[in-house]
């Protein structure tokens, strides 16, 4: 009676392969990650500096910031909702903690007052989302505008300045083996940790997923659905706080007028990240890679000499492109 051969070495290689790669394609990230590496081969090839370590530091100092507000964009989108004042809270929460610093605050109280205020535009948000089933759209274009007036009246319409260095830190850099890494990156990295854990590993994280893909369902298996919501909505404030920080950090300034882009820039980085416009769906590691997938395309097509206006239109249709594909998916995965 002979033995079954136990299997080579190639086989088993290319099984695990193939393994990892379902799994990737079930999380969402087989795509985000293809695309990565396409624009390593393509840009590198086109021009070798791309594919160094410093320019690559370059592209996360870039995106770390838009990638912390794409993982708070995420935890709404996921609850079937959307934010389009992430932004704007992220650029008040700036000025309140410069204000209160160059005023003289202690620097702990002028942070915890920015984490305040971006906690509780979330909580008046969710509030009015899930009580009063206000339309998300509607109630977060609505704080767009409140937050982008207290930012200016706050700052009388100037830029805050002189910041001290404490409230600049993660834009600062420490040396691993020779290698000057900015602090953001791991700021943001933790921010993104916390947040898979807590989506993954808890039963918030289950309601999360279950609230999105049907709150009728998920409101019959028990789930209360508002608190769920709000908590959403809260949260995604607080992130949008360290994404603050990590404003200051890079322009080392205050400035009312920055930010009017980021809740598109944040909401870019999630779709092609992976995540479903429709709620439910969706890895929170896909937003980061989302970022660095628009970041390094802005970069490599800087450096290959493509202009500006060109550089948005290779990346509207790349969002384009990626609601098609989630649209698609999603139709399959109904039938």
């Amino acid at each position: 009676m002979s033995a079954t051969a136990a299997p080579s070495p190639g086989r088993r290689a290319r099984h695990a392969a193939a393994l990892a790669a379902e799994q990737l394609r079930a999380a969402g990230l087989l795509g985000p990650i293809l695309a990565i590496l396409a624009e390593i081969a393509i840009f590198g090839g086109l021009a070798p500096r791309f594919a160094t370590t410093r320019n690559f530091l370059l592209i996360a100092e870039q995106a770390m910031e838009i990638a912390t507000l794409a993982i708070g964009q995420t935890l709404i989108i996921l609850v079937a909702g959307i934010d389009l004042a992430n932004g704007l809270v992220m650029v008040l929460a700036s000025v309140v903690m410069a204000k209160f610093a160059v005023a003289g605050v202690p620097l702990v109280v002028a942070i915890l007052a920015g984490f305040a205020v971006t906690a509780g535009f979330g909580l008046v948000e969710g509030v009015l989302v899930a009580l009063i089933e206000l339309p998300p759209f509607i109630v977060t274009l609505g704080f767009f505008n409140v937050a982008l007036a207290l930012a200016l009246l706050i700052s009388n319409e100037a830029s805050i300045i002189n910041l001290p260095p404490g409230l600049l830190a993660l834009g600062n850099n420490v040396s691993i083996g020779g290698t000057e890494f900015p602090v953001g990156v791991f700021a943001m990295l933790a921010v993104l940790l916390i947040t898979w854990y807590a989506l993954r590993e808890t039963a918030w994280g289950r309601h999360m997923y279950a609230l999105g893909d049907n709150a009728p369902a998920a409101r019959l298996t028990g789930v209360r659905v508002n608190r769920v919501l709000i908590s959403a909505y809260v949260t995604a404030g607080v992130i949008y706080a360290v994404a603050a920080l990590l404003l200051l950090g890079r322009t080392t300034v205050a400035n009312p007028d920055a930010g009017q882009t980021a809740n598109l820039e944040s909401i870019t980085a999630a779709v092609i990240g992976g995540i479903s416009l429709f709620g439910g769906r969706g890895s929170i590691v896909g937003p980061v890679l989302g970022a660095f997938i628009v970041g390094m395309l802005q970069n490599g097509l800087t450096i290959v000499g493509v202009d500006a206006l060109y550089q948005d239109i290779a990346i509207g249709l790349l969002v384009i492109l990626a609601v098609m594909l989630d649209r698609l998916q999603r139709g399959r995965s109904v039938r």
